[in-house]
C-alpha cells in the first residue's frame, strides 16, 4: 500500500464541488475560514478545543453515519481517518450504525469503455476533463436526496462482462459470451471483487436476481437456455446460495419455468423471499418462490393496455409501473402505479401521473418507451432515447424532472442520443464501506480465472 498522502489518495468518487454566498460569507468565495469570520468567532459549538476531546469511538460513530462520498472526503483529514477502510472495528460499527442510502446506479451501455488514469475528475459547467491512459468501465451514482450525481470507476472487472443486477451494495457482473453463466458480485466503493462458480445449464442472455444480506446471498439465472447452437428457449431457472450458518447450495437447485414464458426485461426483483420478472405477450408477472422452489403466474392489472411495464421494491413492496393506452373506451392515456396485495394475486392502484405532467412526458418519450427503477421511497422514469428522466417520490407524492448526468452529457451533445447511444441503464444500489458475506464466497470459490480475449 502507497504510503499516506492526502494529495494523492484515491477515491472511488468523482465530485463536483459548488459553493454558495449565503454558506461562505461575503468574502472572496475560496471557502478558506478566517477569525474575522463570525461564524467561527460566536459559535461555540465550532471551537476546536471542545472537538479535539471527544472520545474516538464518538467521532468514529459521527463518521460511520456519512454518505460514502462525504466519508472518502473526510479520509484526507488525517491519517487515522484514512485508515479507518481498513479497520475492523469500525467497519463493524459501520454496519450496526450506518442508514441505508436509497441511491441508484447508471451504467451508459452503449458508448464505448471511456479511458481514464485516475479516479478523481473535476468538472464544470461546460466541460469534463479526462486523461486516457489505462481503459476502465465506469458508473454514475445518483443521489435522490440531493439530486447530485457521482462518477465511479469498475476498472477491476474484466472485460466482456456486463452489469446485470444489484443488491446490498454489490454489483452483479455476468459474462457476455454464450455457454455456462460466471457471475462476478463486484463493491465499487472498496473494489473488491468475488467470483461465483459457472452455471450448470448454457445460456445466452438470461434474466438474473440478486439478494444480499449481510449473512447470505440468493441468485437465480432464469431464462434463454441454449438447447442448441442457433436456438434459445426460456425452459429452467437455477438457483444459488450460500449463509453464514453454513448451508449453500452451488446451482444445485433447479426449476421448470412456466410453459410459454417470455422473458425479455432480463431483470428481477426480490421481495418478501420471491422474485419478481415480467412476462410478455400478454403481459403478467413471473414469481419464484426461493424456499418452495416453484414458479407460478400472477396476472397482471389492465394487461391488454400496459406499455413499458416495470416491477420494483419499495420499501418491501412490490410495484408495477407501466403506461395505460385505453383511447378506444375514452379512458385518458396515463402512467399509474399499481401495489401487489398481501394476498399476493390482487393488485390495488396506489399513484397515477398527474395529466398535465403526462403530456409533457408523452411529447418527449414520443412512443420509445421508458425504464423504471425504483429503491425505497423513490422511483425513477428514465426515457429511452433520451436524457429526460423522472424523479417521484412516494413519500412525498411528488414529481419532478432530474438534472442531465454532466458526465454522459459532456460525451453527447443535445437532449436525445438518437439510435441509443449514451442511454442509460440504472439499478437500485446502496453504497457500502462493507459488505461481510463477500468472505464467505471468498472462502469458497477459486482463485479468478484469466478472463484475457
Amino acid at each position: 500500500m502507497e504510503a499516506f498522502n492526502t494529495l494523492s489518495m484515491a477515491s472511488p468518487f468523482s465530485y463536483t464541488f459548488t459553493s454558495s454566498s449565503s454558506s461562505c460569507g461575503s468574502g472572496s468565495g475560496s471557502g478558506t475560514a478566517t477569525s474575522n469570520n463570525p461564524m467561527f468567532t460566536a459559535c461555540p459549538w465550532m471551537d476546536s478545543r471542545i472537538w479535539s476531546k471527544l472520545p474516538q469511538r464518538l467521532l468514529d460513530r459521527v463518521l460511520a453515519f456519512l454518505p460514502p462520498p462525504a466519508f472518502f472526503r473526510a479520509r484526507a483529514v488525517c491519517k487515522r481517518w484514512y485508515g479507518l477502510l481498513f479497520s475492523n472495528s469500525f467497519l463493524e460499527l459501520y454496519i450496526h450504525v450506518s442508514p441505508r442510502h436509497h441511491w441508484f446506479l447508471f451504467f451508459n451501455q452503449k458508448t464505448p469503455l471511456i479511458k481514464t488514469t485516475s479516479y478523481i475528475y473535476t468538472t464544470n459547467n461546460n466541460s469534463i476533463r479526462s486523461a486516457a491512459a489505462a481503459t476502465c468501465c465506469e458508473g454514475y451514482l445518483f443521489d435522490p436526496h440531493e439530486l447530485s450525481w457521482y462518477r465511479i470507476s469498475f476498472a477491476l472487472v474484466p472485460s466482456e462482462f456486463s452489469p446485470a443486477s444489484s443488491s446490498g451494495g454489490l454489483v452483479c457482473w455476468v459474462s457476455d459470451h454464450a455457454g455456462a453463466k460466471t457471475l462476478i458480485l463486484c463493491n465499487p466503493v472498496t473494489g473488491s471483487l468475488s467470483q461465483l462458480p459457472p452455471t450448470l445449464r448454457p445460456r445466452l442472455f438470461p434474466s438474473i436476481g440478486l439478494k444480499v444480506t449481510p449473512t447470505a446471498v440468493d441468485v437465480t439465472v432464469a431464462g434463454d437456455d441454449l438447447i442448441s447452437p442457433y436456438a434459445v428457449k426460456n425452459l429452467s431457472s437455477e438457483s444459488f446460495h450460500i449463509d453464514a450458518g453454513g448451508f449453500f447450495s452451488l446451482w444445485g437447485t433447479t426449476s421448470s419455468l412456466p410453459r410459454l414464458c417470455s422473458l425479455e426485461s432480463g431483470r428481477m426483483v426480490q421481495v418478501n423471499g420471491k422474485f419478481y420478472c415480467m412476462n410478455y405477450s400478454p403481459f403478467s408477472v413471473l414469481a419464484y418462490d426461493i424456499s418452495a422452489n416453484a414458479w407460478f403466474n400472477i396476472q397482471a392489472p389492465m394487461r391488454r393496455f400496459l406499455r413499458s411495464p416495470s416491477l420494483l421494491d419499495s420499501n418491501g413492496k412490490l410495484i408495477l409501473v407501466a403506461a395505460v393506452e385505453k383511447s378506444k373506451l375514452n379512458v385518458p392515456k396515463s402512467l399509474r402505479l399499481w401495489s401487489l396485495q398481501a394476498c399476493g394475486t390482487l393488485w390495488a392502484e396506489i399513484e397515477r401521473m398527474p395529466q398535465q405532467l403526462y403530456a409533457q412526458f408523452a411529447e418527449i418519450e414520443a412512443g420509445n418507451g421508458f425504464d423504471t427503477i425504483g429503491h425505497g421511497e423513490f422511483i425513477v422514469i428514465v426515457i429511452r432515447g433520451s436524457d429526460k428522466a423522472l424523479l417521484f417520490d412516494l413519500c412525498m407524492k411528488s414529481w419532478q424532472w432530474i438534472p442531465r448526468c454532466p458526465y454522459v452529457q459532456a460525451n453527447n451533445c443535445g437532449g436525445n442520443y438518437g439510435d441509443g447511444e449514451g442511454e442509460l441503464h440504472g439499478f437500485a444500489y446502496e453504497p457500502r464501506l462493507a459488505t461481510p458475506v463477500t468472505a464467505l464466497l471468498d472462502q469458497l470459490t477459486l482463485p479468478f480465472q484469466s478472463f484475457s480475449g
